[in-house]
């Protein structure tokens, strides 16, 4: 594939692996002198292309550029310009109209910001699925880890609330993520995803007890606040970090025995319940998804809904931009924490 004239390459050509070209080989190791036989999905070469050349290969459905999603990716190019480039591919070589695979809001976050051209890889194959869908998403610890080298190299905490859209409360509890937990619990989430608020209960947990609950929701595959607080609440006293002694003579020994074997055993019944209704309750939720997704897809209702209850089609759009159950409580909190800040402000 050679793309059009109007689509000059940014950056020169490259192989994969160490390629020296023949006449140029340095006494070493014994390195590749041609290109590795390796099957690519796109051209090595990242191109420049104009936005008003990319054909969209999807529609947008309206009242995208009002979601949070998009205004994180319009506030992430805007403080640290764009980081993955668009995956686009040019059905006709004598035209200069590319289509576009995968990129879309990016697409309109760089319009909304001004740009004129965006980097972007050629792809060898009509592939219209998401690429980005298709890669290890960054885990909470590492970017716990990354929010901290920012940090230390001089970046301000305001500038990465930014950068992510969100409030400076949700960048401070992922910087402090990792405070009170113990070096074995970390190895064991190291690569996994869960909210900050997960941690922050871990942290009522003595460092052995630490280590046995997330044992125990990494077994389960279900690392969330509602199953840390259930392990939480299972906790023998001994072992959690944030037990007070009762004063003496307030009640007996025996009662402490009786009231706390109730609550273990109260505990225990709902989270059975929630284990025994989690498919369901799973499945309507997906169901209710794919049902407002069409239903937000057509014009008219969208325009309806907008136009008389804006704070409905919020929470509909919340729901057919969530991936999990787990993101759809954090972005819920994150928006009536933020809520409350204008509120405190205002006032």
């Amino acid at each position: 594939m050679n793309p059009s004239s109007n689509a000059q390459p940014k950056i020169a050509e490259m192989y994969p692996g160490i390629y020296q070209p023949t006449g140029h080989r340095d006494e070493g190791p014994n390195l590749p002198t041609a290109p590795l036989n390796t099957l690519l999905g796109f051209e090595l070469e990242t191109y420049q292309v104009p936005l008003d050349q990319l054909l969209p290969s999807k529609k947008i459905m309206d009242g995208t550029m009002s979601t949070r999603k998009y205004k994180q990716v319009v506030s992430s190019i805007h403080e640290i310009g764009l980081i993955e480039p668009l995956s686009v591919i040019q059905p006709d070589p004598k035209k200069s109209e590319f289509l576009l695979l995968d990129g879309h809001l990016r697409v309109l976050a760089l319009k909304e910001l001004g740009m004129e051209t965006a980097p972007c890889l050629m792809a060898k194959d009509d592939e219209t699925f998401s690429y980005n869908h298709r890669i290890n998403r960054l885990s909470t610890v590492q970017e716990h880890y990354m929010l901290r080298r920012a940090i230390d190299r001089g970046v301000s905490r305001e500038r990465l609330a930014r950068a992510f859209n969100v409030n400076l409360s949700s960048i401070n509890r992922r910087i402090n993520l990792l405070e009170g937990i113990c070096p074995e619990a970390i190895d064991l989430l190291q690569d996994k995803q869960f909210t900050p608020d997960v941690t922050r209960i871990l942290r009522n947990m003595k460092a052995a007890r630490q280590v046995e609950a997330v044992e125990l929701m990494v077994a389960s595959n279900t690392i969330t606040v509602a199953h840390a607080e259930a392990l939480l609440k299972a906790t023998p006293p001994e072992q959690r970090a944030d037990f007070k002694p009762a004063e003496r003579d307030k009640t007996s020994p025996i009662e402490q025995i009786v009231k706390l074997e109730k609550e273990m055993s109260q505990v225990q019944t709902q989270y059975k319940d929630a284990e025994q209704n989690y498919g369901s309750d799973l499945l309507n939720l997906v169901v209710a998804k794919g049902y407002l997704t069409k239903l937000l897809s057509n014009d008219a209702v969208n325009s309806y809904i907008q136009r008389n209850e804006p704070e409905i089609l919020e929470q509909f759009e919340l729901v057919v931009n969530t991936v999990s159950m787990e993101e759809a409580v954090q972005q819920q909190t994150e928006m009536v924490v933020a809520d409350l800040g204008e509120t405190s402000e205002l006032g």
